[in-house]
């Protein structure tokens, strides 16, 4: 699935040939995404001037003057700027066509992605109510993760995928900074102390910014805008590398189920 440094590097890609633009109209091909998309969305579209681009957790969201596209790319989803003209795939679903004659075009083969329309600001929709601090803002911070963790039982690792404690942070991106924070992604989130979670902050920011300058990561489907690949899964120390040796001292990487999803980690670096 795409997390944060996908999403991230998508809008940064999309943001040269989008914004300052004009939408001629919509082309829905298929409304049967996670959410239906809007019946009207060609009208309301329509004549609108993108403004500019931002991102809200793993949403992308294209400001259309007094009103918002809001973009997720589901498990499998990607936006790429195309030809209008070219013929759509049998996973091209929606095009938002532009006037210089290009598309951004939404292909997303498992249908778990979305385009919603929000009038007004973005923070009214439902969705983005509630979120936690980005982790790349001064808001996210150790003393935010400390509070809020006191007395909680549920492994760390779980907790940092909560979007009411961080936003974005997602599989892959929390079995990486938990690495290099040195803590086992199984220990209770309570049990950590503020320096250990000091240290964490530092990781998860690093990890991040390492992964968004890498393009993030080709997991099954996720390119960027232009179709080129990321490259950040070059760079893992623990993600899917069950028995492999570990870079920093050699011993065998363990896995480990919490929840629904594996947890990676060196039994030898991370306590």
């Amino acid at each position: 699935m795409p997390e944060l440094p996908e999403v991230e590097t998508t809008r940064l890609g999309l943001t040269p040939h989008l914004q300052g633009r004009r939408i001629r109209t919509a082309v829905v091909r298929n409304r049967n995404l996670r959410w239906p998309v809007p019946r009207k969305l060609p009208e309301l579209v329509a004549g609108r001037k993108i403004e500019r681009l931002e991102r809200r957790s793993k949403y992308l969201l294209v400001d259309c003057g007094g009103a918002w596209l809001i973009f997720h790319l589901g498990m499998s989803g990607s936006l790429r700027v195309v030809p209008a003209e070219l013929p759509p795939g049998p996973h091209d679903h929606v095009d938002i066509v532009l006037d210089t004659g290009r598309a951004l075009r939404l292909h997303d083969p498992r249908r778990f992605g979305a385009i919603l329309w929000q009038p007004g600001e973005p923070g009214q929709n439902k969705l983005l109510q509630g979120l936690a601090p980005e982790p790349l803002e001064s808001d996210f911070n150790a003393d935010w993760l400390f509070e809020r963790t006191r007395g909680r039982k549920a492994a760390i690792k779980n907790l940092l995928m909560d979007n009411h404690l961080v936003c974005g942070v997602g599989n892959i991106y929390a079995n990486e900074s938990l690495f290099r924070a040195g803590i086992h992604p199984t220990r209770a989130a309570g049990r950590i102390s503020l320096p250990r979670y000091a240290r964490l902050v530092d990781e998860i920011r690093a990890t991040l910014t390492a992964a968004i300058e890498a393009g993030g990561s080709t997991l099954r489907d996720f390119v960027h805008a232009d179709g080129s690949p990321g490259y950040f899964q070059q760079s893992y120390f623990v993600y899917g590398r069950t028995g492999e040796q570990c870079l920093r001292c050699g011993t065998s990487i363990k896995t480990v189920r919490i929840g629904q999803r594996s947890a990676f980690y060196c039994p030898s670096c991370q306590r």
